[in-house]
């Protein structure tokens, strides 16, 4: 059975769901396809940045968040080796009205209040691609369960093992040599830090703990992967006696924050990252089809801008859309198709500079908070604290803008 559907989005995660919801309140309906059961929140939480709060505003959802989460007031970065601050910035007053605002927000929380704005039946579950094909104007988008959709538009917002990233002719992320372990853990009565992100940075090794509120804290450890790191991957009390070893020179209560952490609650994945070249040439867009997300920019973690990018994505998706779709003349015919493939064009263009400065830049600052060798490990630790963290609020200026362009 073939149903038309005018927009098809793969993927019911950050990406996916802010493009339906930016569409949504253009008066735009869409179909999500989440090939789970249900929504899925892999990595417990994110930092979202200033930048990730103008897109969550122009979708109309930041004010609900805010309250659930505490904001940041500093950034402290520690030495694991001499177990001393290498920097320590406060976002005074003066510097949040200029407009930095950074909090740590639960993906779960984000998911659920993006997936209940949006119309009953927007998302169907336990939809998996497992193949696309052209039929003139229209993509046809076959499913695990034998069905098929014929789209007008087909947005693939699948994670960085997409279908339609390769349906595209992207390659698959490389491996960086690097991994992370993340967690999350709960205080009952209360964590007691400040609402600052804390980094620290050691041989090899970088990790970090924020806070969510005042009773959640999120973490994440990154190192060089070794087959010998392999025996962790299916055991997280093997990952979580692997972190306690390699944390150095610690506040006990940041250590105990490790400590604490439900085996449950604690996960690794490999780091990947498409290369800033294949961004620079690469089809973002073709036809009717573009990517966003994961799906288009997978990057390394070292400037927290993975999700933050993914919200820009669909507040930029959406709008170009909207302004092409409003034009209800031709529908069906070549015109429209012109107009859509025009629309996705201009999205690729406004997002392509983005992304290529987004993974260099984080690339750039991974391998230099992450070095083991000595002249690396004095820079770091020494000379470029403040450039670094620099880096980190420079990123955060963007401006996705409105859904309207008006």
């Amino acid at each position: 059975m073939e149903a038309v559907e005018d927009i098809v989005i793969v993927g019911a995660g950050i990406a996916g769901l802010t493009t339906a919801l930016g569409l949504h309140r253009r008066g735009i309906r869409s179909l999500v396809l989440e090939s789970s059961d249900g929504l899925r929140a892999t990595g417990f939480a994110f930092t979202t940045w200033t930048n990730a709060w103008r897109a969550l505003d122009a979708v109309g959802i930041g004010e609900p968040l805010r309250p659930q989460h505490c904001q940041l007031f500093g950034l402290q970065t520690t030495s694991t080796i001499s177990g001393l601050s290498t920097a320590d910035r406060n976002f005074d007053a003066t510097e949040t009205q200029r407009g930095h605002e950074i909090r740590c927000v639960q993906r779960r929380t984000l998911l659920e209040t993006l997936a209940n704005e949006l119309p009953s039946g927007t998302i169907r579950y336990s939809s998996k691609v497992v193949s696309i094909e052209e039929s003139g104007y229209l993509k046809l988008v076959h499913l695990s369960d034998g069905s098929i959709l014929k789209a007008k538009v087909l947005i693939g917002c699948d994670g960085v093992n997409s279908a339609v990233a390769t349906w595209l002719g992207f390659k698959k992320p490389a491996f960086v040599g690097r991994s992370a372990i993340r967690g999350c853990v709960f205080y009952e009565h209360g964590h007691g830090f400040e609402p600052k992100f804390f980094q620290y940075f050691g041989e090899g090794v970088r990790s970090g703990v924020i806070p969510c509120d005042d009773k959640s804290i999120y973490w994440f450890f990154t190192f060089s992967s070794s087959r010998k790191n392999e025996e962790m991957e299916e055991s997280p009390a093997k990952m979580k006696q692997f972190v306690l070893g390699k944390l150095g020179k610690i506040p006990d209560n940041v250590r105990a924050v490790f400590e604490k952490t439900e085996l449950d609650n604690i996960i690794l994945s490999p780091l990947r990252f498409r290369p800033p070249w294949e961004i620079l040439w690469g089809n973002i867009s073709k036809t009717n089809v573009c990517v966003a997300g994961d799906a288009f920019h997978p990057m390394t973690p070292d400037l927290g801008q993975g999700g933050c990018a993914a919200l820009e994505d669909g507040v930029v998706l959406a709008r170009c859309l909207g302004e092409t779709l409003r034009e209800k003349q031709g529908m069906g015919s070549e015109e429209e198709y012109k107009r859509i493939e025009m629309g996705l064009q201009s999205y690729a263009k406004e997002r392509r500079r983005r992304a290529f400065e987004l993974i260099s830049t984080a690339y750039m600052v991974g391998y230099i908070q992450q070095s083991n060798g000595r002249v690396l490990n004095f820079l770091r630790d020494r000379v470029l604290p403040s450039f670094l963290a620099g880096q980190l609020l420079k990123m955060t200026s963007y401006d996705c803008g409105k859904l309207s362009a008006s």
